[in-house]
């Protein structure tokens, strides 16, 4: 296959209709450029210019190769662009996991200023348990993720990019909706509703642990369905929820939200392999640091 460079090197002299005007474009000697003309000529086994002591024309063939090997040339230094992107981070492909309570604002805010700093970057997301998105990150499945409370796991890196204060959801006629935070000690008699332990043991511990330093036993109700986006129960008036602030503005009616006191936050990581980490996933995190920084996202909650 003839060499781009000598392809260049025609292209410039067609266009140009001169040696010496292409070798002062090109800025190389004219007797080189001659030299590499000919030498592209041998090796496609024709003429590609006439040449006369006052101009140089295409031949038949050299009009052919001007026509084509422009558009060769183009496609070829988008291609090199293409590949040096994605060394540099700038273009690629991501696959991002998150947990449906991560849905209501940290997934979005975080794909969406990813899409705004670096549009190279194509990503595809998939709403997933927590256990598989561990498992995901670990096998490659899933470039990253981003849960609450991840466990250590020798193969997965952890970067905080929130703490979310916590809150009580309950119905709007609830005796404690009236108040502008509640206080844990409230909670004692109240039915909690909780996910089973085994579908993430670190937030279910931590939601535990708000309880237990106030010294307060609630009753709890696990739930084994994946989504109720209408949060059933709790609407109706049967159990109330502690949930992050985060789900506050996309609340179905009849239901509100109040902070909790003492304030407690529940923290938020992005998952990813750092024997893998790959060009656009150093980019999602930085994105995500500058991100969580900006939003205030890793102030303690008081």
């Amino acid at each position: 296959m003839a060499d781009l460079r000598r392809l260049r090197y025609f292209l410039a002299v067609a266009q140009e209709r001169n040696f010496t005007r292409a070798a002062e474009r090109l800025h190389i000697a004219q007797p080189a450029l001659s030299r590499q003309v000919r030498q592209l000529e041998q090796e496609l086994g024709v003429r590609l210019l006439d040449r006369t002591t006052q101009s140089v024309e295409p031949t038949e063939a050299g009009r052919l190769l001007m026509e084509r090997g422009a558009a060769l040339c183009d496609e070829a230094d988008r291609l090199w662009r293409d590949v040096r992107g994605y060394a540099a981070g700038e273009s690629g492909s991501l696959s991002f996991g998150y947990s449906a309570s991560t849905g209501y604002e940290t997934a979005p805010t975080l794909l969406a200023a990813l899409a705004e700093a670096h549009p190279g970057i194509r990503t595809s997301t998939r709403l997933l348990p927590t256990g598989e998105i561990l498992a995901g990150v670990a096998d490659g499945t899933l470039d990253v993720g981003l849960v609450r409370c991840p466990p250590p796991a020798p193969q997965l890196v952890r970067t905080l990019v929130r703490l979310e204060p916590q809150g009580v959801l309950m119905a709007e006629g609830h005796p404690l909706a009236g108040r502008p935070a509640v206080d844990v000690a409230a909670l004692a008699g109240e039915i909690l509703l909780t996910h089973a332990r085994g579908d993430n043991p670190g937030h279910y511990d931590a939601i535990a642990g708000i309880f237990e330093r106030a010294g307060v036993s609630p009753r709890l109700r696990e739930r084994h369905l994946s989504f109720d986006a209408a949060q059933m129960p709790v609407a109706q008036g049967d159990a109330v929820s502690v949930v992050g602030e985060s789900a506050r503005p996309g609340l179905p009616a009849g239901l509100v939200w109040r902070p909790l006191s003492p304030a407690a936050a529940i923290e938020i990581h992005l998952l990813t392999r750092g024997d893998t980490e790959r060009p656009a996933t150093a980019r999602l995190l930085r994105v995500a640091s500058g991100t969580a920084r900006a939003r205030g996202w890793l102030r303690s909650p008081s």
